[in-house]
């Protein structure tokens, strides 16, 4: 466990695109919700906080029948506001590092592991595989300098690690939050994230072959 980082998930928001009556933490991937297997693969680290606003107290029922040690915050504006505004929600008195996870996120748990031991500041890139990705393009260094959904090499999966300090709260993209922090650090993380029917059936088909 490394106790210099705190674990935001983000999961107010209403799911509208995927169409699944549930906000997307709650969706089933292969007999358990989404949120739970985020869970499992943090199991060794202690300060997690959990963001709701639709559909809260299901989502807050759903964790505690496993976990009775997370934190949960509000975002009552999950309407109008973004990831940002659920992010930010979690920071107050983070530690050193603090990681934003989407609730819509699948992860390899080897690819999870290494990221959340990296030491220092990092954000996880993917090739490009959902239907309106935010594209990131990096420098010779590997590392972010721009965030733009015309180009880029690697696709933005929604998580990132960076020191809370360096943080300034927002209201809309979790990205727009990082941009005046760049050049960052970029790791290859093998993920699936879910907005639509197609990334859903797609997550399914990656999570039985074993995240690879």
């Amino acid at each position: 466990m490394k106790d210099n980082t705190t674990i935001i998930i983000s999961c107010a928001g209403m799911g509208s695109r995927l169409g699944a009556g549930c906000t997307k933490a709650l969706i089933d991937i292969c007999g358990k919700p989404l949120i739970i297997r985020q869970l499992e693969m943090l199991a060794d680290h202690d300060d997690i906080r959990v963001v709701v606003g639709y559909q809260a107290e299901r989502v807050i029922e759903t964790v505690r029948a496993i976990r009775e040690d997370v934190r949960f915050l509000y975002n009552l504006d999950y309407k109008t506001t973004g990831t940002a505004a659920s992010f930010s929600k979690g920071l107050d008195g983070a530690r050193e590092y603090a990681v934003a996870l989407d609730g819509d996120l699948l992860v390899n748990p080897d690819d999870m592991k290494s990221f959340l031991e990296y030491d220092g500041e990092c954000i996880g890139g993917c090739d490009p595989t959902t239907d309106n990705p935010v594209l990131m393009e990096l420098n010779e260094k590997h590392q972010v300098i721009e965030f733009s959904r015309e180009h880029g090499q690697l696709e933005w999966t929604g998580l990132a690690k960076i020191k809370s300090r360096r943080l300034t709260a927002g209201t809309k993209h979790v990205y727009m939050m990082l941009e005046p922090l760049m050049p960052i650090d970029v790791l290859r993380i093998r993920t699936k994230e879910i907005d639509t029917e197609h990334d859903y059936e797609n997550a399914l088909k990656w999570f039985e072959c074993g995240c690879r």
